[in-house]
């Protein structure tokens, strides 16, 4: 593995290059749009008798676990440094309404998809047992907080929009895992957990996550507060995130959402009163940076995941499906509320459209598929989940910011 690392940093450079260089897309979509163009170019010079190229590449990025190195090595930096940048005071106002997206809504989509998906498929010659459908719902119902992140920078949503897709991508994703914990346990090991079990799963992972991210906010604050040396309060920082995440995993508690109630702690509280404006700044700087750079090398190789995918007619036909179901899954769960809710939401006239179209999905899910143990069913899972985030980062990300200007910002 350590090899590969500077050969994947290369690549990576090399992409992001391309893109600010030609293509100009957002960071994200483009270094994933050239990856997936030359995992494209492999896979026709394989069935044109070249294949050696693909071979090639094959063997580099088939050895890489991309669920551990996201799961393990990227997801606590990158969800810090995207809950740096939230404002705690726009977040408590808007708390409701992040709640009942992020709790009810991620609950109900991975419900609506596992079902919609358990009666459709079949249809396309794919049938899968319903607790490997539920599963999938549990996977890809919240939404990625790596993409919407990315996405909110560009697309000049109003705050309070941006502040509620913010927070929820942020906060779903603790419950979506205890969901996906629950059904993969359910599809592979064919236990059905008791509801008491089920609750306090729930509140370990979720209340307790919550409460040892502040905790540990509390005392990097502390820590921060006491000095005054921009070199070492950027490094408190980095060592909240990388032993923080790993003591979670020990603990038993949501890394996940520990990592986002630290940063917003540190983010507010930390930023305002245990920090010089040097500090501010060098801080500010280095997340952004190591968000960025990471980030670009998590879409690169989401792009080459595609050479070690099994693809045939059937199973694009059921990421087809799935495209739709989830679609119609979050509009249900999220936008209907909203829209329902009108004025009373707090929201601008034309949210409810941003919200079910921006709910983007990411390598979170494609990491949550390949962690399931080795199945003909883990296969199709996987290549489902990896059509659907595909659809969600090109299509959905390109064409959300002409969505915001068109329904909210119409005079923009």
């Amino acid at each position: 593995m350590s090899e590969l690392v500077p050969i994947l940093i290369v690549i990576t450079a090399v992409i992001a290059w391309f893109n600010a260089r030609f293509l100009k897309l957002p960071s994200t979509i483009g270094v994933m749009t050239a990856a997936l163009v030359l995992s494209a170019a492999m896979l026709a010079l394989d069935h044109a008798g070249y294949g050696r190229l693909r071979e090639l590449a094959t063997e580099l990025f088939g050895t890489i676990d991309f669920s551990e190195v996201l799961m393990q090595g990227m997801l606590s930096m990158l969800l810090f440094a995207g809950a740096l940048q939230v404002d705690l005071h726009s977040l408590a106002r808007y708390r409701w309404q992040v709640g009942l997206l992020a709790v009810f809504g991620t609950v109900v989509a991975a419900l609506l998809i596992g079902l919609g998906l358990y009666h459709l498929l079949p249809l396309v010659g794919l049938a899968l047992p319903l607790p490997f459908c539920m599963v999938f719902g549990a996977l890809i119902a919240p939404t990625d907080p790596i993409s919407v992140t990315g996405l909110l920078h560009k697309m000049k949503a109003p705050p309070n929009l941006s502040t509620v897709i913010a927070g929820e991508s942020l906060f779903n994703d603790g419950v979506g895992i205890v969901v996906f914990t629950v059904m993969a346990a359910v599809a592979t090991q064919h236990q059905v957990p008791d509801a008491g079990h089920t609750a306090l799963l729930l509140v370990r992972e979720g209340v307790g996550g919550l409460a040892y991210g502040l905790v540990l906010g509390w005392i990097t604050y502390q820590m921060l507060k006491s000095i005054d040396s921009y070199q070492e309060e950027v490094l408190l920082t980095l060592a909240l995130v990388v032993g923080g995440y790993g003591l979670a995993h020990v603990l038993g508690v949501s890394g996940p959402l520990a990592m986002v109630a630290a940063g917003i702690l540190i983010g507010n509280l930390g930023r305002r009163k245990a920090m010089s404006d040097t500090t501010r700044q060098h801080v500010d700087q280095f997340w952004e940076l190591l968000d960025s750079m990471l980030n670009a090398v998590l879409f690169v190789l989401i792009g080459f995941e595609a050479l070690v995918l099994p693809f045939s007619g059937t199973l694009l036909a059921a990421g087809a499906v799935a495209v739709a179901v989830t679609l119609a899954a979050r509009l249900l769960s999220a936008g209907l509320p909203v829209a329902l809710l009108g004025r009373h939401s707090g929201l601008p006239q034309g949210a409810w459209q941003v919200l079910t179209w921006g709910g983007l999905r990411g390598g979170i899910s494609v990491a949550l598929a390949l962690s399931l143990p080795a199945s003909a069913q883990r296969d199709a899972l996987v290549t489902i989940t990896y059509l659907v985030v595909v659809f969600s980062v090109l299509v959905q990300g390109l064409s959300v910011e002409r969505l915001v200007r068109k329904v909210v910002n119409p005079g923009a």
